[in-house]
């Protein structure tokens, strides 16, 4: 093809050659070599465009052809690897026999704040304060136990209505989390061409990207609470064992003081015991 395509090019230059020629080989014809070179220059230069015309329609084709067929997705791809998953489900509402219960089921189920702090005054058993009067008599040691212990219960409610908070905004929100979900699985395994082009293709994948960083956050703030949780604890055992070392600690320094208090307690009840039975006598 490329030399029948070559041909009309040929007589066309040697048609703008042939005066010359007739011209100096006889009836006036004059042969030009300058001309003649421009010509096969130009040959050459047509030959070398018309390669690389059609180099590049073959390219064209190829990557028509490579696109094509990533556009096609085996029928059976979705039938063969489709899965189902666990989903987050919202809590029934139980008998509600007192009327403390709705509250708290709603913030595990919807996730607001003060939803949260709503079910924890309704269903938690709340400290009482401690009478202003009472705790100014108290010694210093007493009050600095009273003050620990209000502390930690203050902590653990507080960690308590954050981790309620959380629960209920994960569990709202999965319901949206599996639907994008759906969504993806179901444009992954569609037999529609516009949906398995290189494009669609990186923007699902960037999608699912996103979607695994979304469920990883959560599961992050689920072993926040945890932790938090943890720390709680933690602080309790250590409270307990700070509480019995000072015990101890105060024990031994006042072991002589107190046990000359009760000396003298018990030998001033023998004395009034005494005195007692004297005066019946």
């Amino acid at each position: 093809m490329k030399s029948t395509k070559l041909y009309p090019l040929i007589l066309a230059a040697l048609t703008a050659l042939a005066p010359a020629a007739h011209a100096q080989f006889g009836s006036g014809i004059v042969f030009d070599p300058t001309q003649s070179a421009h010509a096969l220059q130009q040959i050459e230069q047509a030959s070398q465009m018309y390669t690389t015309a059609v180099a590049t329609r073959n390219q064209i084709v190829t990557m028509y052809n490579l696109a094509f067929q990533m556009a096609q997705l085996p029928q059976d791809l979705g039938v063969r690897y489709r899965a189902g998953w666990s989903q987050w489900t919202s809590l029934e509402a139980p008998p509600n026999t007192y009327g403390n219960t709705a509250a708290l089921v709603n913030a595990l189920n919807y996730g607001a704040l003060a939803q949260a702090q709503r079910g924890y005054n309704s269903a938690y058993v709340q400290v009482q304060n401690y009478p202003s009067g009472d705790y100014s008599s108290l010694d210093s040691r007493t009050q600095a136990t009273v003050a620990n212990q209000y502390a930690t219960s203050e902590l653990a409610q507080a960690s308590t209505t954050n981790t309620l908070a959380t629960l209920g905004t994960i569990r709202s929100d999965s319901q949206s989390f599996a639907t994008q979900l759906a969504n993806l699985e179901s444009d992954t395994f569609s037999t529609d061409p516009t949906q398995q082009t290189q494009s669609a293709l990186l923007g699902k994948i960037n999608s699912a990207t996103l979607l695994q960083i979304h469920s990883q956050q959560n599961t992050n703030q689920l072993l926040m609470a945890s932790i938090q949780q943890q720390l709680i604890a933690q602080k309790q055992q250590i409270d307990a064992q700070n509480r019995a070392i000072n015990n101890a600690i105060y024990f031994q320094q006042n072991f002589s003081n107190t046990m000359q208090n009760v000396n003298s307690g018990v030998s001033d009840s023998m004395h009034s015991i005494s005195l007692s039975l004297n005066g019946s006598n």
